[in-house]
This record gives structure tokens, sequence and C-alpha cells, in this order.
């Protein structure tokens, strides 16, 4: 009996080993396929780029290949791609048009939705033409399709036009709940991102800031649209305010929001008749992935363009989360092989970020002055370029920003979690002490900071303050004064921020890349991306970690909750000096 089981087991045991074996053939063969082939696109005369405008916008595309096999979850679309890809359609004489299709879409940030409208514009006015069609409209998508020739809109669909609001929530009394409280330091007035965990509500200097830029956002997109549907901007105002995604659609063409109402089958029609091809003849159509595909121009001399997103921190997090980060570790060694590398001739840093690190801040500004010696450094703001994402920036020989980009908060603060009454009220943990010096027991545990270790950590949160502005001050050319006087952690959009100068121009990244090159006196030029995507390898293992899944898991079920969910999480493991600020537009 005792062989038959064990001869059992063993039986078993290869059959799994070798469907493991087998099953990673398969896999490495597959990959083995993907990178051999001839992967480059080849455009066929009277195409279409047919835009999918569905899934999670982030800056670079990151999508899982697990997910992507799957075929579970969003598919994550990154910015990088669309914007080159509307490039190369544009520049291409085989693309006649671009067709987008509307969906469930997610931009990061207003600026990032801004940023695709502004290069369709910038399509159309090589004479080539843009339909859109939509069985109905989020208001991101819907904003971003208003500057097509022609907007179609499913007989039973909607469009969602309703406004921007911001709901910041705070947790101050929940966290009171476990016994855990936070105690505060920070500089600067307007410095609001810790009131969700020591307030009850919004700070009236806080109500101010978001009211300013919630509204030069609105004004923005209302503005834009009202040019491009010839739709006066009070009327725009109205529709939203009467909820008009409750209307009947065929009101929607009475408003001039929309040409046409019509299935998804007639608008090939449409398209087939500005292609000038017959009613049963294809339309060759070419997919974003398509489009990535398609070669570059690679003459002339190199602008390197570095992709800095997500929060600032002093190393990598580790734990589950999967979400993109600016490791000051990794960003400084790249910053330097960049300047060491006699190809590259100017970079263009690519910043989307709320912050993070005060100290992680201050070593990439260190990279970014040393980086400057040796040829020109232009900044590239995406959504947000705030706090310690300006700290950053502002070394940068030029700055630009998109109308809508979050940035300045210039400020500082200290969050200090204290779980004394966790630990003795709730827990009935005990504790005793002895000690050398006065301060031997600082940051104990046992007990919450008390006054006189509270105005060290003033002074030493005034210190770093006073740094940032300095930073500020020198990077702007502006007196210390004059930057105090539009610091305090004030948030700005790009288009005031070009007023007080903390950014010098308005666009996007092309416009970044020419300034770059033409500081550096390139006459011709191409552009390189930087750092570069992870492997298919790299991403595939990647997707296999536990920590990924429990990572994708968390985003899914706790949706908006997930960013101050990992804030609180990983509170403790902070550098105790942040710049970082937490609002967020969001645009449904």
């Amino acid at each position: 009996m005792k062989d038959f089981i064990k001869y059992t087991l063993a039986t078993v045991t290869g059959i799994a080993l070798s469907i493991g074996l087998l099953f990673s053939i398969g896999i490495f063969s597959l990959i083995g396929m993907a990178l051999s082939g001839d992967n480059a696109t080849k455009v066929k005369s009277n195409s279409v780029f047919a835009l999918s405008l569905s899934g999670i916008l982030e800056e670079r595309a990151a999508n899982d290949p697990m997910n992507m096999l799957m075929g579970n979850g969003d598919e994550s679309l990154g910015l990088e791609n669309i914007l080159n890809a509307i490039d190369k359609a544009k520049n291409n004489k085989d693309i006649k048009g671009i067709y987008i299709e509307a969906g469930m879409f997610a931009p990061d940030a207003p600026a990032s939705a801004q940023a695709i409208r502004n290069k369709l514009s910038d399509f159309r006015k090589s004479g080539k033409w843009i339909v859109a069609y939509g069985d109905s409209y989020t208001q991101s998508t819907y904003y971003i399709c208003s500057v097509a020739d022609k907007i179609f809109l499913n007989p039973q669909g909607m469009i969602d036009w309703h406004g921007l609001a911001a709901q910041p929530y705070f947790l101050k009394d929940m966290l009171a709940k476990f016994g855990v409280r936070v105690q505060l330091t920070k500089v600067g007035k307007y410095k609001s991102a810790p009131e969700m965990l020591t307030a009850d509500g919004m700070s009236d200097p806080n109500r101010e800031q978001v009211t300013a830029y919630l509204t030069g956002t609105w004004n923005a997109m209302v503005s834009d649209v009202s040019k491009s549907r010839n739709i006066p901007a009070q009327k725009l105002n109205e529709y939203a305010d009467n909820l008009i995604m409750t209307a009947d659609a065929k009101s929607y063409v009475t408003m001039k929001l929309v040409d046409k109402l019509m299935y998804t089958d007639e608008v090939k029609g449409e398209i087939k008749k500005l292609l000038d091809i017959d009613s049963d003849d294809t339309i060759n159509q070419l997919s974003l992935n398509d489009m990535t595909n398609i070669e570059s121009d690679d003459d002339g001399d190199e602008v390197a363009v570095y992709y800095a997103y997500g929060d600032i921190v002093d190393s990598a997090p580790g734990g589950f989360s999967s979400a993109p980060c600016i490791n000051a570790q990794v960003v400084c060694k790249d910053l330097e092989k960049l300047a060491d590398d006699d190809d590259v001739k100017a970079v263009v840093i690519r910043v989307n970020s709320g912050g993070g690190s005060a100290y992680a801040s201050e070593q990439i500004w260190h990279s970014v002055m040393n980086l400057k010696k040796q040829k020109p450094v232009v900044v590239s703001m995406g959504g947000y370029a705030a706090s310690g994402g300006y700290y950053m920036s502002c070394a940068a020989n030029r700055i630009f920003a998109e109308p809508t980009t979050l940035t300045g908060s210039i400020g500082i603060f200290g969050m200090f979690p204290d779980f004394s009454e966790l630990l003795t009220d709730k827990l009935g943990v005990k504790f005793d002490e002895v000690k050398t010096n006065k301060h031997s027991a600082f940051g104990t545990p046992a007990r919450p900071f008390n006054e006189e270790e509270i105005a060290y950590l003033d002074k030493y949160i005034d210190r770093g303050y006073k740094l940032f502005r300095k930073r500020v001050a020198d990077g702007r050319k502006m007196s210390v004064d004059n930057v105090e006087k539009i610091a305090q952690g004030r948030v700005w959009i790009g288009s005031d921020a070009l007023k007080i100068k903390l950014v010098d121009e308005l666009g996007g990244i092309d416009k970044a890349v020419a300034k770059a090159a033409e500081l550096a006196k390139l006459d011709e030029y191409h552009t390189a991306s930087y750092p570069a995507p992870p492997s298919f390898m790299d991403r595939f293992m990647a997707g296999m970690s536990g920590n990924n899944y429990l990572d994708e898991q968390m985003k899914s079920t706790l949706g908006d909750f997930y960013a101050p969910f990992m804030f609180i999480k990983n509170l403790n493991k902070h550098n105790a000096i942040q710049a970082r600020m937490t609002h967020k537009v969001v645009m449904k």
C-alpha cells in the first residue's frame, strides 16, 4: 500500500511538472515569435486611424500581459502613444483621417485630455478630417471629440455634460475610532494635503484655491468646446446646469452638440464617403497599436524625452503597490547617464506628479542642475507638476505647461502618526521607561510628541520650506520675497502659473521638444523616450507576481478610495518631510 501511494504521488508530480514545463515552453515560444517577427506596420493607401477612447489613460501605457492574455481588466492607454500616433497620422500621406470611437474613458487629469484635444486640433490643420462616434459620451470624451469635423451619436445615446466638482473626504474621525491620530507640522496656509487626516473639512484657504483652479479648468473646457462647436459659453453652462445627460437624444442635435444620430454600422458609410470608396469596399483601419509600430524617422541629432510620473519617493516602495513612481535613486542615475551620453544633445523631462518626498525632490533637483551644466533641459508638465513635482522642475532652462496643468504648491509639511491611544487604551499595551538624556525617547510609540518636540519639528519643516523656496527663486530668477507671495503651498493652473512666472510657456510636449532643440542649436533632430519601457518578459513576470495581482484587485475594489488607502497604509514609510498635493480634478 505504501509503494502504491508512493508511485501514485510520483506519477502525479511528474505529470504536473511536465504540464508546467510544456506551458513554460509554449509561453517562451510565443514570446520568441513575438520578438523575432517583423512588427513594423505597413500602411495601405487611403487608410484611417481608428482611435478607441476606452480605458484608463496614463502617462505611459502599462498593460499587464497576463490581463491582456486572459482578457481581464481595463486596458491602459498611454498618453505618449496617443500623441505620437496622431503625429504619425498627420505626417503619413496614406492616412486620410481619424475615426474616434468614444467609450468609457478615464483621463488621469484634465490637462491630459486637453493635450489629446490640442493634438487633434493640430491634425485638422493639416487638412485631414476627424469623425467621432459614441454610443454615449462621458464628459471627458465629449470634450476631446468636440474638436472633430463631425460628431455622431447613437439614437439611444446620451451626453454627460455637468461641470467639475471636488469632494475631498476627511478621515480624522475614522482614525480616532481606532485610537490613531496624526500630528502635523507644515509651512504654507494653502498646503492642504494633510487636511484629509487632520481636519473635519476644507480650510478657507484650501477652498479658495480649489475653487480657483476648478473654475479655471472648467472655463478652459467650455471655451474650447464653444470655439469648436460654435456654441456660446453661456449656453454650455446652461446645458451643464440642466443636467442634459437625461435629455432625449434628438435634443442634442438641436443643441448643436452633435451633428447627427446614427447607429454604428451607419457611421461606416459616412467614413466611406470621406474616403471616396464604394459602399461594399473595406475600410483600411489602423489601431493605436498599429500606429505605435509605424517606424519613426531617426534622422538628425537626438533629443531625449525622459518620463517622470507618479509619487516621488526616496526608493522603491515595495509591498503590493505596482503604481508607477519617481524613484529618486533611479532617476538620478538615469539623468547622470543622459548627461554623459554624447549622442543626446538636449533633454526634455516630462513631469506628471503631485509630489512626495521633499528629500527625494531635492536629490532630483540636484541631478537636473548637473544635467543642465552639460546640455539644455526643458520641462514639459503633464496633468500635475505640483509640490515635489515643481521642486524637481524649477531648475530647468525652460518650463512648459498645459493651460489646465496643476502646478506650484510650493510648501512643505510633516505628518507623524500617533498610535499611542491604539496601543495603550485599545490594546492594553503598557510602557515603562529608562533614558539617559532629555530626548532619548523622541519618537516613542508610547506617547505623542510634546510641545517642545513639536517646536523642534516646526524648525525642521521650516528649514525644508526655505530651501524649497530658495530653489524656486534661483531657478526662476526671482527674489525670495516674490516667491513667497505665490508660494504658501498654493496650487495654480498652468494659465495662471504663466502670469506669475512659474512657467515660461503654455503648450504640450511637442513645443517643449522644439524649444530644447532650439536651445541646443539643432537643425535636424529626432526624439528618443527614456527610460526604456520594460520588456514583455519583465511585464509578464511582474504580472505573475502575487503582489501585482493583489494590487490590481485592491484598485478594482476600492476605486477612488485606493489612493488614500495606500497613502494611509504607507504613512509610516513616507519621508518625514513631504512636498505633496493630494487633490485631483476628476473628469468623469
